[in-house]
């Protein structure tokens, strides 16, 4: 296996980044996961476009796109997977710096590496969660590195025999999944909680709301136990239906709106894979 590191192709095996690389010694990096299927990337400009805004929000030098591009590409090539669904990570952080937040001079950190990826399941079950995302957060909608509550988070859903694990915001509304973006049915209407909810501002939740008309609107936590259906969106889960919602069931699912999101979804992405 071969990854990208700061300007060129190495074997993983043997790959190195300092010890004092800020990413690793206080979480300060940012990264996107991009679907590759069969060697070709899905929405790539769309990531890269958030890679650039969540490194400005950071303070981050600008990462140089091209060179992301370039990195990207060298990565697929070589690294030909057996399996047609590949996850491709791009990580950016502050480089070697003193111990500490202060960030050194030295210039940022890129990786990009690949993995192997799962086909998702066309329906999860999702618990909630009595950890709150802070909407008026320093970090509220940048995808940075600094992911040890969503580790947190993961690891209780797990245990509980779920995929994933849902927050408030510290007002009560439903917000967002520790990797995901969340959609509810409730009343024939489509809806997804506003990014000024504090979640995080995904890609395939954009295209979701493109392709399918959803709205955007401030939802309690407690529409969960309210809605006709419920589904997910993320990078590697495209969209996904939720047949349980901590110990409530829906059954049927995927229901008809979502199957249609799913379906639309499935269409227009292999219609054009830079939408």
């Amino acid at each position: 296996m071969k990854l990208w590191v700061d300007g060129g192709l190495q074997d993983a095996a043997t790959a190195r980044v300092s010890v004092l690389d800020h990413g690793l010694t206080v979480g300060d990096g940012i990264f996107e996961t991009v679907k590759a299927t069969a060697g070709r990337t899905f929405a790539l400009t769309r990531h890269l476009d958030r890679l650039a805004r969540s490194a400005r929000g950071l303070g981050l030098p600008e990462p140089d796109l091209d060179e992301v591009r370039r990195a990207c590409a060298a990565v697929l090539d070589a690294n030909p997977l057996p399996t047609a669904l590949g996850r491709l990570r791009i990580t950016y952080t502050g480089g070697l710096s003193p111990l500490g937040s202060e960030r050194g001079d030295t210039g940022p950190t890129l990786i990009v590496a690949l993995g192997e990826a799962d086909r998702r399941p066309d329906s999860t079950a999702v618990i909630t969660v009595p950890w709150t995302r802070n909407e008026r957060g320093a970090l509220t909608g940048l995808k940075t590195t600094s992911y040890a509550e969503n580790v947190v988070a993961l690891a209780r859903a797990r245990e509980q025999g779920a995929s994933e694990a849902l927050f408030a915001n510290t007002v009560g509304q439903l917000c967002e999944g520790t990797g995901s973006n969340v959609f509810v049915v409730l009343g024939g209407r489509l809806l997804t909680p506003p990014v000024s909810s504090g979640c995080l501002a995904g890609i395939t939740r954009a295209l979701a709301v493109e392709w399918t008309g959803a709205e955007e609107a401030d939802l309690p936590l407690d529409v969960l136990e309210r809605a006709d259906e419920v589904f997910l969106t993320s990078t590697l889960r495209d969209v996904q239906a939720v047949h349980r919602v901590d110990g409530r069931q829906l059954p049927g699912a995927p229901g008809p709106v979502t199957a249609k999101a799913m379906r639309v979804f499935d269409e227009r992405a292999a219609s054009d894979l830079d939408p």
